[in-house]
């Protein structure tokens, strides 16, 4: 059985200190990367993969991303205002809750980027999570072909997509490429205030309900002003 979610949390309240100076005057989500910014490039899939309404929250120099998207119709937007305090990857999720309603939804890290292969990967997470089995579906990119990351991995993927977190020492083939579907009800009993999704992640990784997708095309790791020249090389070509 799989799911046709309409809504999706959009985390875009993080200070985005390791792409100083260009977050110096503007939140990481709005810097551009081939013509546009960051976020525009999540919320253009996530309306193409049929979301109605995406909630972002901002924290860091929030109005230029409140103004920025406004006017955005496809999808809409609805702000989750975190100005007033710092609540994490976790806690950003849980104060927008109300806004997400009941049914798995989409959540999207506004800093990645990822270019496509045949089919919308998006999509392709939709048609896979299957509730009766999973309460987290992750988009995994593989390591050796990620441009812009040089890490030890974070999970091992088992055939059924079953994911295994990488251990202190290990390496493992593929990162977690800051997409996925959620079930709300992972949120039952999270702490208050701010706190890590990751805690989440392993909780489910505990319950063996937190299984993986691996990403059909090419994921850019956007985390610095240096990576943000190899991804528009990677975009230019793509296009080439």
């Amino acid at each position: 059985m799989s799911v046709k979610p309409t809504k999706a949390m959009v985390l875009a309240a993080g200070f985005g200190l390791r792409m100083r100076p260009l977050t110096d005057k503007m939140p990481k989500p709005m810097v551009p990367v081939a013509g546009q910014p960051l976020l525009d490039h999540v919320l253009d899939k996530l309306g193409l993969a049929g979301v109605s309404e995406a909630v972002v929250n901002v924290h860091y120099l929030p109005d230029q991303i409140i103004d920025h998207v406004a006017s955005r119709q496809h999808p809409r937007v609805t702000i989750s205002d975190e100005r007033d305090q710092v609540l994490g990857t976790g806690g950003g999720v849980v104060k927008a809750l109300p806004l997400l309603g009941d049914a798995p939804f989409f959540h999207v890290n506004s800093d990645t980027l990822w270019i496509d292969g045949v089919r919308s990967n998006l999509m392709r997470l939709a048609e896979n999570f299957d509730p009766a089995r999973m309460d987290i579906l992750l988009l995994m990119a593989p390591t050796a072909t990620s441009i812009g990351y040089s890490g030890r991995g974070d999970y091992g993927m088992l055939p059924d997509g079953a994911l295994r977190k990488r251990k202190e020492k290990e390496v493992v083939p593929f990162v977690y490429a800051g997409a996925a579907i959620l079930s709300p009800s992972i949120f039952e009993g999270a702490p208050a205030g701010e706190f890590s999704l990751t805690k989440m992640f392993d909780r489910a990784n505990e319950q063996e309900r937190l299984f993986g997708l691996r990403l059909d095309g090419v994921w850019m790791h956007v985390g610095t002003p240096d990576a943000v020249h190899a991804a528009e090389e990677a975009f230019l070509e793509s296009v080439a």
